[in-house]
C-alpha cells in the first residue's frame, strides 16, 4: 500500500468486474492471504484478480471487500475502487478506514466533492490520523483551484 493511503483495517466493496472462468487453486483464505502478498509486493493488478475471486466466495466478507479496493486503488482503478469502499461505507458507516479509501478514491477519481464529504468524515472519526487531515486539506484545495 502506498504512503498516501496509510495503512488500514475495516471492510470493501463493490463492483468486480467479470468474474474470470476459473478459480485459482486453494480456497477463500487463499486467494486473500496471497492477494495481500501480492498487494504488498507491488503487483496490484494480480492481486485484484485473486481477490475478485475471493470476494465472489465470501460476498458479505468486509475485510475480503477492503482489500479488494486496496488492491482496486493501487491498481488505478479508481472507480472501482470507490464502488468497492462504498459498499462497506453503505454497510458501516462508522468504518473510518473505508470512509478515508472512498475519499480517496472519489478524488482520484475526479470526484472532489464526494472525496471532501468522506475524507471529512473520516477525519471527524479519526482525528490523530494524521494523514486523514493531509488528505482532507488536499482535497478541499483541489476543489478550490478547480
Amino acid at each position: 500500500m502506498t504512503e498516501e493511503f496509510g495503512t488500514g483495517g475495516g471492510g470493501g466493496g463493490g463492483r468486480q468486474g467479470p468474474e474470470p472462468a476459473r478459480s485459482p487453486a486453494g480456497e477463500v483464505y487463499d486467494w486473500y492471504t496471497r492477494g495481500m502478498a501480492l498487494l504488498g509486493h507491488g503487483d496490484a493488478n494480480a492481486a485484484v484478480q485473486l481477490l475478485a475471486h475471493a470476494v465472489a466466495a465470501e460476498p458479505a466478507s468486509p475485510s475480503v471487500r477492503e482489500a479488494l479496493a486496496r488492491a482496486q486503488f493501487e491498481a488505478g482503478q479508481f472507480d472501482d475502487a470507490a464502488r468497492t469502499f462504498a459498499w462497506i461505507v453503505d454497510r458501516h458507516p462508522t468504518d473510518d478506514y473505508a470512509q478515508f479509501g472512498l475519499g480517496m478514491a472519489a478524488r482520484r477519481a475526479g470526484d472532489l466533492r464526494v472525496a471532501i464529504e468522506h475524507l471529512a468524515l473520516a477525519v471527524a472519526m479519526r482525528p490523530d490520523l494524521a494523514h486523514y487531515g493531509v488528505a482532507l486539506r488536499g482535497a478541499r484545495a483541489a476543489l478550490n483551484r478547480a
